[in-house]
């Protein structure tokens, strides 16, 4: 069993209460939008395996540290993970046959700061999930992450991470 702790969209947020729960996980995955290194940096530095992609907002020295798309198998669970990749009914069309013909127990994506856990009605085998955001950035009120257990095969036990309101003004500590 592992336990997995899963954020997005952070661009450029380093403050203590994302970094806290780094200790809590024993992989850390990033749906894309870090915004700078310093939190990959920080994530590396605790030596807990990282598992990430980059996405739309992010320079070339993220985009030469992690792929566009992300897939792997863990726990026997098939991941696929990449930054803008929708959600059912809404998928990124550039997506959509490859997602048919080699279709993941897990779909990740980030992007649209918008909190999502839900099966796919026409393939109840794949589980989409994002993260929402877990940075200031954007338009979303409440910052969010996900937590869960990968076991055997299976996804359990998904929590939500509420961090607080994204509220513009504040300057936390880090």
């Amino acid at each position: 069993m592992k336990k997995i702790l899963l954020l997005s969209d952070t661009h450029g947020c380093v403050e203590k209460d994302i970094v806290k729960y780094f200790a809590e996980a024993d992989e850390i995955w990033h749906a894309g939008d870090w915004g700078n290194t310093e939190l990959s940096d920080i994530m590396e530095e605790i030596g807990k395996p990282v598992r990430s992609v980059y996405g739309n907002i992010d320079g070339q020295e993220l985009r030469s540290r992690y792929p566009l798309h992300n897939r792997f198998e863990c726990e026997g669970v098939k991941v696929w993970m990449t930054h803008i990749g929708g959600y059912p009914g809404n998928y990124n069309a550039q997506l959509l046959s490859e997602l048919k013909a080699n279709t993941p127990h897990l779909f990740i994506c980030g992007h649209s700061h918008i909190l999502k856990v839900m099966r796919d009605k026409n393939n109840k085998d794949m589980l989409v999930m994002n993260p929402g955001a877990a940075g200031r950035h954007g338009f979303h009120i409440m910052r969010t992450m996900l937590k869960f257990e990968l076991d055997n095969g299976a996804v359990k036990n998904v929590a939500v991470i509420e961090l607080g309101k994204r509220a513009a003004g504040i300057v936390p500590e880090k």
